[in-house]
């Protein structure tokens, strides 16, 4: 393991939720592979193959031949872009698990501005981070048995096309990050979110997970049912708040959320 620098996220550090601190810690594991088909087949593979894969170890992969996102999209790599995936082994009293997208989320965030201060990337939920409105990366979560295997793609330096919505790199932002510096950071980020998220509890996973997203009141759209609404934030177990026309607000717990209009800089 590798020394680096804490990105704290919990309140147990002494400072407030989200807050750089700056020590000694060590890396958690992180394996790299110069190409696979998919990091995440490959965990799910070795938890199936009954070997162990300690919570916390990250696969990060130069090249994928065959990544995907969320609802099955293929989700083409490039050299140079974070392609990486982790595992969380799941116990007797943690929150729901369908909540460590927002985890993930909290630690890319974090991860992102921690290297690059000012990009104003934001996270829309449940599983995307945007700049400008952008698709820069995203968030793909699968089970087996008890562990869940979390995948990160980040559009470091390439980005795919895609139909239905814009896609942008870190770089075209102005922000070059080195994919290894990055990958580092990320681990971090993501052991101080996880133990957030245990000893903490999901209330304060959402506390730091708001200011980090679009604000409330941007309109959204539910794709699969084609339902519009405003961002009305998210309930106290992590389904988004879409508040409708006419007053009333549902809950979206699971779903493919669109912004309907470009986000306004600094908001």
């Amino acid at each position: 393991m590798a020394v680096g620098d804490r990105l704290s996220l919990h309140s147990a550090a002494g400072h407030r939720i989200g807050q750089r601190r700056i020590g000694a810690v060590l890396i958690p594991p992180i394996e790299r592979i110069a190409e696979t088909g998919s990091t995440n087949a490959d965990l799910l593979a070795r938890l199936a193959s009954g070997e162990h894969v300690g919570e916390g170890h990250w696969l990060v992969a130069d090249r994928q031949t065959a990544g995907r996102g969320r609802l099955g999209r293929g989700w083409n790599d490039g050299q140079g872009n974070f392609m990486g995936s982790t595992v969380v082994h799941l116990t007797a009293g943690d929150p729901s698990p369908a909540t460590l997208a927002l985890v993930a989320g909290v630690a890319l965030a974090k991860a992102v501005a921690a290297l690059a201060p000012g990009l104003g990337a934001q996270l829309k939920w449940p599983n995307d981070l945007l700049v400008d409105g952008a698709k820069c990366a995203g968030i793909l979560m699968e089970r087996t048995g008890n562990s869940i295997v979390i995948g990160i793609g980040v559009n470091l330096v390439a980005a795919p096309e895609l139909p239905d919505r814009p896609t942008a790199t870190l770089s075209d932002k102005g922000a070059s990050l080195d994919r290894d510096r990055f990958a580092d950071a990320l681990a971090i980020a993501m052991t101080d979110a996880l133990w957030t998220w245990r000893q903490e509890g999901i209330g304060r996973i959402i506390a730091a997970w708001l200011p980090q997203a679009h604000r409330v009141g941007t309109p959204l759209r539910v794709s699969e049912q084609g339902i519009d609404g405003v961002f009305d934030g998210l309930a106290p177990d992590g389904a988004l708040r879409l508040r409708r026309d006419g007053g009333e607000t549902m809950l979206v717990h699971v779903g493919d959320i669109e912004l309907r209009r470009p986000l306004e800089e600094g908001k």
